[in-house]
């Protein structure tokens, strides 16, 4: 298997420098990104990831390359699938503002690349052993346009995860500026209370993300109820199941949460639809 990369449409050699020191991603994080899982070979939930992507890249005001579109976005992805033989795997896709400058851009025109690393697993599956989380105290998220986004400054979430390691947790949630429980340091939250699914609304400052939508969307087609709405502490105690989102691994559940212990029934059920749902498409 081949260690390839996609730079602003060309495949080139992943095994040596690709971006230059002067770019704007690496200087100022002036970009955003976006995590695909690949599937039987295939980039999945593309239309969702590209709203988000274009709706990201006309808030920071970013202009898409004139060879990046729908059509191209799924084939550059596809081409190095069957470029570097890697059916199952995780796809990056970052797009940046090139150019010069310092914090005042020179130009809003953008680059992209494209990543694509193996995974074993061949499909989306639940963790076999519940996670053990935590609330990360040490930080609070704030609430503005670039919180539903997932923009290329990614630092409250790498000190979340640094917490998370240094106690022996598997991961921990965020708290906004109010103190809502918004998310984990590796994706969306959900919480099941007597059958029914909440999960924090885009209006408290969690990442809009597109495996989040997918679990919504696929519990109302199936007569789950869902409530999107402020979650705190005392919602997570209350609750019986508790699980993580993201477009990689689909749903991980909570087995702790400090003395609390949860189920996973409901996870596992959607899960399934989940798997019955990438099987069709």
């Amino acid at each position: 298997m081949k260690d390839l990369v996609n730079l602003n449409g060309e495949v080139v050699h992943g095994d040596r420098p690709v971006i230059t020191l002067d770019n704007r991603a690496f200087h100022f994080g002036d970009g955003l990104f976006e995590s695909l899982r690949v599937v039987d070979g295939k980039p999945r939930n593309v239309d969702a990831h590209w709203v988000r992507m274009t709706t990201g890249a006309a808030l920071l005001r970013i202009e898409l390359p004139p060879n990046l579109d729908r059509t191209s976005f799924e084939r550059y992805i596809v081409e190095l699938v069957q470029r570097t033989g890697h059916v199952s795997g995780r796809c990056r896709f970052t797009l940046f503002r090139t150019g010069d400058g310092n914090y005042r851009p020179v130009s809003n025109k953008g680059g992209f690349t494209i990543e694509l690393k193996p995974i074993t697993e061949p499909s989306y599956a639940l963790n076999e052993h519940g996670l053990m989380v935590d609330i990360w105290p040490e930080m609070r998220k704030p609430i503005n346009d670039l919180a539903r986004h997932k923009t290329l400054n990614c630092q409250y979430y790498v000190m979340a995860s640094l917490w998370s390691q240094q106690r022996g947790l598997d991961d921990c949630m965020l708290q906004n500026e109010r103190g809502n429980i918004i998310e984990s340091s590796s994706g969306n939250l959900f919480i099941v209370s007597n059958g029914v699914l909440y999960t924090p609304s885009l209006a408290d400052g969690c990442v809009g993300g597109v495996m989040r939508a997918q679990v919504i969307n696929l519990a109302i087609a199936n007569g789950i109820k869902v409530y999107e709405c402020s979650l705190n502490p005392q919602n997570l105690l209350a609750a019986d199941e508790l699980f993580f989102t993201n477009a990689v691994l689909g749903l991980q559940w909570v087995g702790t949460y400090r003395t609390k212990r949860y189920a996973h029934r409901l996870a596992g059920t959607i899960t399934d639809l989940l798997l019955t749902a990438t099987a069709v498409n």
